[in-house]
């Protein structure tokens, strides 16, 4: 009886070093394969090499095993990304979609003239066939981003504006192509805009060429 437990014994344990050495024998042959191929989508194609180039950088062993920060800072500092979605293709390729964003307007920064994203992010890609408004002085992002939000939801024609004057009182002025300026208060509302812009509508400007919004309740008009 004894003996026969001793046998019993052994057979499993000859079973379990089989079993074990063949698991083995599979993880250390099991090779995943590195990334190959990234696919992005959004972008023109000197846009994309820039992208591609610096992923191309990381140690992408695997679609399993990517360093995910080091990814998406790759991604999100690129000054054309105003959005992205990150679909990993098994065995080894990646595709990016990405949003392009839009340019709002050209400034001038340390004597280089930058595009200013929708995303907040400013671009040297000076194009210059993009018709955009200059801005003059030295805003904060934010501060063209919320000018830009509020023009939109009003009736005035944001493509139709010149330059933008950013003063250190914290307002702005609008030049349009027709050479007519805006003073606007500090504090701008869709509706102070769109006041103006019936007014306009209603009268006959001739020479007059400053519109003067900056009092409360009041709209100017002057010469020069």
């Amino acid at each position: 009886m004894h003996q026969r437990k001793s046998k019993k014994i052994l057979i499993y344990f000859f079973l379990l070093i089989l079993v074990g050495s063949i698991n083995n024998n599979s993880i250390n042959n099991l090779r995943l394969e590195k990334v190959k191929k990234i696919n992005i989508f959004g972008l023109d194609e000197n846009d994309q090499k820039i992208i591609l180039y610096n992923l191309n950088n990381l140690d992408l062993k695997n679609i399993f095993f990517i360093n995910k920060k080091s990814f998406q800072n790759i991604i999100e500092n690129n000054s054309l990304v105003e959005d992205y979605n990150v679909i990993k293709k098994y065995p080894y390729s990646i595709d990016i979609n990405i949003k392009k964003t839009n340019f709002i307007a050209r400034i001038n920064k340390n004597g280089k003239f930058f595009l200013v994203g929708n995303n907040g992010k400013l671009s040297n890609n000076n194009n210059s066939e993009i018709q955009l408004p200059y801005i003059f002085g030295s805003p904060e992002i934010n501060r063209i981003l919320e000018l830009k939000k509020i023009i939109d939801q009003s009736n005035i024609d944001y493509s139709k504006i010149k330059s933008l004057y950013y003063f250190k009182s914290k307002r702005w002025d609008l030049e349009f192509t027709n050479n007519m300026i805006i003073k606007l208060p500090e504090k701008i509302e869709k509706e102070i805009l769109d006041k103006i812009s019936i007014f306009l509508k209603n009268i006959k400007l001739e020479n007059k060429k400053i519109v003067d919004a900056r009092i409360k309740n009041q709209i100017i008009i002057l010469d020069e």
